[in-house]
């Protein structure tokens, strides 16, 4: 019910963001008369304010065209190596001249957070390794476009498809987790590792998630535990409605993602769209595209499977699960201390607070059978959650450390 609310809202204030977008054209363009008026610019500046708080966002590319090797600007290719249900690989292919053909660049797959906004949120992340990596991401699909026939999407599949995806990449591979996915990537490292399966991944890279969430406990994992498993899913858990592909299916929707994302800080998003205000009425115009770019890509966000987001909440932050040796995927138990042959990083921010300091690191305590010179952690300074993967501090000082890291064991 609450989804088919918050979809006759959007459609009523459509019309008025309509209205919104042809008034700034009106106080904007050089050939409406309106623009020489006097207040033009506030009027422009409080109307584009209020157009972008009533928009919809749609998920955004990746962009990513081309990168520049060795001084040269080469070609990008976004292609889909291997598409499923509810993600698609995507590769990110360089079209290397002639005397680059031979580059063994490290190949590596890289696992973006289910958890409510799109793969692109990770768009830095790709741009810096382009270079030096042939890159594979993996790209989360809106549940509410999952049609019902497709079928749930619980932990286990995730973990399902990580492994597949790096028997998909064959030897030589290394991943990346960011966030959530540290959890269900370990998993998958573990299983590959207790089986003995033939590709094992030279080295695993957990940025910023909650191995072990009891550790430095932020707002997130206090709101797990606060509320009983059955609070989640009586008030969390709606059906999507009947325009979109995936009707009846169970999820997480996004736009109550959205909400949670915004009642963490709200002072400071208020601030934001305060200082945009007045950035557009300054003409800073610098300043004013930043916070677009910002908020087009935090305000786009996606349903999650109902099915994946309840058993993250149980056995990730309620039950802590994979710490205390309790995780079983598919009735058999996740043992990391049986991971020998993959060389571990670990990468906190000093300033996380969506994942506590020492719940990343907590990975070096189960994986005992990683050989003490074969593990790392690194905290970053004066880095918050997303400074550890996007922005000045992943360029200059993480990135290094996980090339260095990656090319030890390539």
């Amino acid at each position: 019910m609450l989804y088919n609310l918050h979809e006759m809202q959007h459609a009523f204030i459509q019309p008025w963001n309509h209205m919104a977008r042809s008034s700034l054209q009106l106080f904007t363009s050089p050939f409406s008369i309106f623009s020489y008026l006097p207040e033009s610019r506030r009027m422009a500046a409080a109307t584009e304010v209020f157009f972008r708080l009533t928009q919809r966002y749609d998920k955004p590319a990746f962009g990513l065209h081309e990168c520049v090797i060795d001084g040269k600007t080469v070609p990008v290719r976004e292609t889909v190596a291997v598409d499923k249900p509810f993600c698609k690989l995507l590769r990110f292919e360089r079209d290397l001249p002639a005397r680059h053909k031979g580059r063994a660049d490290p190949k590596v797959l890289l696992v973006a957070p289910l958890s409510g906004h799109h793969a692109t949120l990770l768009r830095d992340t790709v741009r810096v390794m382009l270079p030096e990596h042939d890159v594979y991401v993996i790209d989360w699909v809106n549940a509410r476009m999952v049609p019902l026939s497709d079928g749930p999407f619980h932990f286990d599949d995730y973990v399902d498809y990580v492994r597949e995806f790096i028997t998909f990449l064959g030897p030589d591979m290394h991943v990346i987790s960011v966030c959530q996915p540290t959890v269900p990537v370990l998993a998958a490292v573990s299983l590959i590792s207790t089986l003995n399966e033939a590709v094992k991944p030279r080295t695993m890279v957990m940025m910023g998630g909650p191995i072990d969430a009891r550790k430095s406990p932020t707002a997130v994992n206090n709101l797990a535990l606060e509320k009983p498993y059955s609070w989640f899913e009586q008030n969390v858990i709606h059906r999507v409605p009947l325009k979109y592909p995936g009707y009846m299916r169970r999820v997480y929707p996004g736009f109550m993602q959205h909400m949670g994302f915004v009642a963490m800080n709200p002072s400071r998003h208020a601030n934001a769209h305060w200082d945009f205000y007045n950035h557009l009425l300054e003409g800073d115009d610098e300043s004013a595209a930043a916070h677009r770019r910002f908020y087009d890509e935090y305000n786009a966000v996606l349903d999650m499977p109902a099915e994946y987001y309840l058993d993250t909440i149980k056995r990730v932050f309620q039950e802590f699960q994979l710490p205390k040796g309790r995780l079983f995927v598919r009735d058999q138990l996740i043992r990391p201390q049986d991971i020998k042959r993959t060389a571990l990083l670990t990468i906190e921010g000093e300033l996380d607070d969506i994942s506590g300091n020492g719940q990343t690191a907590a990975a070096h305590d189960l994986c005992t059978g990683i050989p003490a010179k074969d593990r790392e952690h690194f905290e970053v300074p004066k880095a918050g959650h997303y400074g550890i993967f996007s922005g000045r501090r992943w360029r200059e000082v993480v990135y290094p450390r996980i090339r260095d890291f990656i090319r030890k064991y390539n």
